[in-house]
């Protein structure tokens, strides 16, 4: 696997290795992230003991061969209940600031299963901060605000993120101060997005909408469901002619599926580009991995749309 490791060449967040790409055989269930000081492993199997020790060791060495110093090698267990976290070489605290594209974001390791960033989405939120100015922007199913935080960087005029998970959008205040961002453009709303569907709008109308849902959560989202419901609501609060990042990570549900579902709740939509992951996250198999599709927003001129009901 060392052989594979794509090294770091600054202190800037990014992925290593992707095993769940399926590109390197046997080796699956591994990734490893590189938050510096901190490289973190992650199993999604559990792993052999001694090949573990040996393989932080290794990174360990490469990275110091390369001029890294202090590093900390912490091993997370996506395999086991809970998720643990534990230290295998030096030491890491509980929260550490990180950088990605010159912004820094809250890290937060032995606390939840997810740490704050995702790395496959480095791509998207650069495109995010190229577009952003002078936007007012609607950043839906936020987490801890990393888009928000890259409109900003982008010169937008306004962002008003919406995520159930309170203590998320409290780490995307974080971020944003981190960044030494004025909080007073930027409205964090902790609400189910299905349900306030009248609050989104109070603070509309937007130019620029990010929708970067989960794939399933009990009780709330199973986005094989409830994508196109969100895709209804767009005349409620979306400016023709705006543009629209739309997400989906879901290993089921390829990047026909959200096609197809744009063009069942959004007919009017015209896509624009494709927006690929960092070439870390690549896919043995098409489609399985993060699909991010730049569409702009135009109301349907045939009268065809769904009306805005559930």
């Amino acid at each position: 696997m060392i052989d594979n490791i794509s090294w770091p060449t600054s202190h800037e967040a990014v992925r290593l290795f992707h095993g769940r790409g399926h590109f390197f055989p046997g080796y699956e269930h591994i990734t490893v992230d590189w938050y510096s000081p901190v490289v973190l492993i992650t199993c999604f199997d559990e792993p052999d003991v001694g090949w573990l020790e040996e393989t932080a060791t290794a990174l360990k060495q490469g990275l110091e061969e390369r001029s890294f110093s202090g590093i900390s090698v912490v091993v997370q267990f996506r395999c086991r209940r809970g998720a643990p976290f534990e230290t295998l070489i030096g030491e890491a605290s509980d929260e550490m600031a990180i950088c990605e594209d010159g912004l820094k974001y809250r890290l937060r390791l032995f606390q939840n299963q997810n740490t704050g960033l995702f790395l496959d989405m480095a791509n998207g939120r650069r495109w995010v901060r190229e577009h952003a100015e002078g936007k007012r922007v609607l950043n839906l199913f936020a987490y801890t605000c990393a888009f928000s935080v890259a409109a900003v960087a982008g010169g937008a005029e306004s962002v008003l993120n919406v995520d159930m998970a309170k203590g998320a959008l409290s780490t995307g205040r974080d971020n944003h101060r981190l960044n030494g961002q004025a909080l007073s453009q930027v409205r964090f709303e902790g609400v189910d997005i299905f349900r306030s569907w009248g609050r989104i709008r109070r603070h509309g109308p937007y130019d620029l909408l990010i929708c970067d849902p989960p794939t399933f959560q009990k009780g709330s989202v199973d986005i094989a469901r409830d994508y196109a419901r969100i895709l209804r609501r767009l005349d409620d609060f979306m400016l023709p002619g705006a543009d629209m990042l739309l997400c989906l990570n879901a290993q089921n549900l390829d990047e026909e599926f959200l096609r197809s579902e744009v063009s069942r709740g959004c007919p009017g939509a015209e896509l624009v580009a494709a927006i690929p992951a960092p070439e870390v996250f690549r896919e043995a198999m098409p489609g399985r991995g993060l699909k991010v599709l730049h569409y702009r927003y135009w109301p349907d001129q045939n009268g065809l749309k769904s009306s805005n009901t559930e």
